[in-house]
């Protein structure tokens, strides 16, 4: 996990319940944790969004019959 082993959670834990006391320390991880979970549900909605459109192809394609609005050879017409 990120590379911190239990000895670096521990020291995190400690100094965390010294700044914090132990009054606020379980509401800092449930605010923590409600976070990430946050985060991570909002990274698969896009992630599954990201793929289904990859699935389908553009929503809106060209209406002009893939010319993107350009008609004569210079771009005017």
């Amino acid at each position: 996990m990120f590379g911190i082993g239990t000895a670096e959670l521990l020291v995190i834990a400690v100094i965390g319940l010294i700044v914090l006391g132990p009054n606020k320390l379980p509401g800092m991880f449930s605010a923590i944790g409600k976070g990430i979970r946050e985060f991570k549900r909002t990274l698969n909605d896009v992630g599954m969004d990201s793929d289904s459109e990859h699935k389908d192809g553009p929503k809106d394609g060209p209406k002009d019959g893939g010319t993107g609005g350009v008609t004569g050879a210079r771009g005017n017409s």
